[in-house]
C-alpha cells in the first residue's frame, strides 16, 4: 500500500480534478503490476496495473489507494476490470466519498466473490487527497496560503516592495506547490503592486496542467493591465455584482455577493469547488489573507521564513485578525519544516482544521 501511495502521487500534477490513485498487484509475495492516474480521460489506475500483470493478476490481490470506481465516466468502471482480470482480493486504503462511487465500487466486488478489505494507511490516503476530499466532503476546495517573510515576520516594505524576501532555491521550490494546485488565487491590490504572472515554472521539465489563475478584482479594475491575463494559463475575474466591465474587453469573470466592503469569501471558493477546483493557493498581501484566515477558511500555511530583518514599518504577515488578548490567539499546528537555500519551509495547519 505504501508503493501504491507513492505511485499515486505521481499524479499530482496532472490527475486534477480526479483523486490521485495509485494500484500495486501482488501473488505469491511478487509484485506482478502496478500504476497510477495520470489525468482525467486516460485510464485509471487499476487497468494501468493490471495491463501490467497480465493473465498473473488472476487469483493476486490488488492494493489501491482509494475504493475502485463502479460507475461509467470517462471510462468503464474499475471494479468491473478487477473482477474481468479474476483477482481474488482488493485491498483498499480508503472508500471514496464521491457520490457515484462511496461503497458501490466495494459492494460490486463483493458481488463478485471478491474479498474486500479497506482502511489500511488511511491517514496518508486522506492526505495524499486532500484537496479532492476537501471539494467532495465539504464542498470547497483545500486552501493553502503562500507567504514568504523576514524573521520579524514582515512580508513587504512599507512601500509595498517585496522583490525578495526569500532566496532563490525558495522561489523554485513553490513551483512545485503551484503545480499541484487548480487555482492560483490573489487580488487586485497585489496585480497593481507586484504584476504578477502566476504561471508555473519547472525546472526538472515535469508535465503539469496549468493552474487556474483567480483575480479577486470587485470594481474589475485590473482587467486592462497586467501579466496575469499573459501566457497559456487561464484567467478568471471574480468581482462584484455592480462592477462593470469596460468596453472592449473580453474575459472570462464571474460575479460573486459583496458583504459589506468585503467578498463574501465562503462563497468564493464554494464556487471554484463547484468548477471541479480541488486545491486553491493564494499569493496575495496581508489584507486579502488575512481575511481568509479570519474567515475560518485557511486550510494550511506555506510560509518560508528568510533570515533578513525588516523592521517594524515594513508590512505584517496577516492583516485584520482583531486579536486583542493571548487567549484569542490562533494556534498553528506544524506538519513540516524544512530547509531550503537559505530559507526555513513551513507547513502549518490551525489547530481548528
Amino acid at each position: 500500500m505504501a508503493r501504491a501511495l507513492r505511485l499515486a502521487e505521481r499524479g499530482a500534477y496532472t490527475a486534477r480534478p480526479n483523486p490521485m490513485v495509485g494500484c500495486v498487484i501482488a501473488r505469491d509475495g511478487e509484485v506482478v503490476g502496478e500504476g497510477w492516474h495520470q489525468r482525467k480521460g486516460g485510464p485509471h489506475a487499476e487497468v494501468f496495473a493490471l495491463q501490467a500483470a497480465g493473465d498473473r493478476a488472476r487469483g493476486a490481490t490488488a492494493y489501491v489507494s482509494l475504493e475502485p470506481c463502479a460507475h461509467h465516466g470517462s471510462t468503464p468502471p474499475c471494479a468491473e476490470a478487477l473482477v474481468a482480470a479474476g483477482v481474488a482480493r482488493v485491498v483498499a486504503a480508503m472508500r471514496d466519498p464521491f457520490p457515484s462511487v462511496d461503497g458501490a465500487g466495494f459492494e460490486l466486488l463483493k458481488g463478485a466473490g471478491i474479498a474486500v478489505e479497506h482502511g489500511l494507511m488511511e491517514a496518508q490516503a486522506r492526505e495524499l487527497n486532500r484537496g479532492f476530499l476537501a471539494r467532495v466532503e465539504r464542498g470547497r476546495p483545500w486552501l493553502r496560503v503562500k507567504l514568504a517573510m523576514s524573521l520579524d515576520g514582515r512580508t513587504a516594505m512599507a512601500s509595498g516592495d517585496s522583490k525578495w524576501i526569500s532566496g532563490e532555491a525558495s522561489r523554485h521550490d513553490v513551483q512545485r506547490w503551484r503545480a499541484r494546485s487548480g487555482v492560483l488565487l490573489t487580488g487586485a491590490g497585489t496585480v497593481l503592486a507586484d504584476d504578477p504572472q502566476l504561471t508555473v515554472r519547472l525546472e526538472d521539465g515535469s508535465d503539469f496542467l496549468p493552474p487556474l489563475r483567480v483575480v479577486l478584482d470587485p470594481g474589475l479594475a485590473t482587467v486592462a493591465r497586467g501579466r496575469v491575463r499573459e501566457g497559456d494559463a487561464p484567467t478568471l475575474y471574480i468581482h462584484a455584482p455592480d462592477a462593470r466591465l469596460p468596453r472592449g474587453l473580453e474575459i472570462d469573470r464571474v460575479a460573486v455577493p459583496v458583504q459589506g466592503t468585503r467578498f463574501d469569501l465562503d462563497a468564493v471558493l464554494r464556487l471554484l469547488a463547484a468548477r471541479g477546483i480541488n486545491e486553491v493557493q493564494l499569493e496575495a498581501g496581508a489584507t486579502l489573507a488575512g481575511a481568509f484566515l479570519d474567515a475560518g477558511l485557511v486550510d494550511e500555511l506555506l510560509l518560508y521564513v528568510a533570515p533578513v530583518l525588516l523592521g517594524p514599518r515594513a508590512r505584517p504577515l496577516f492583516d485584520g485578525l482583531h486579536i486583542d488578548a493571548m487567549a484569542q490567539r490562533l494556534k498553528m499546528r506544524r506538519i513540516d519544516s524544512t530547509v531550503v537555500g537559505e530559507d526555513l519551509r513551513l507547513l502549518l495547519r490551525p489547530e481548528e482544521s
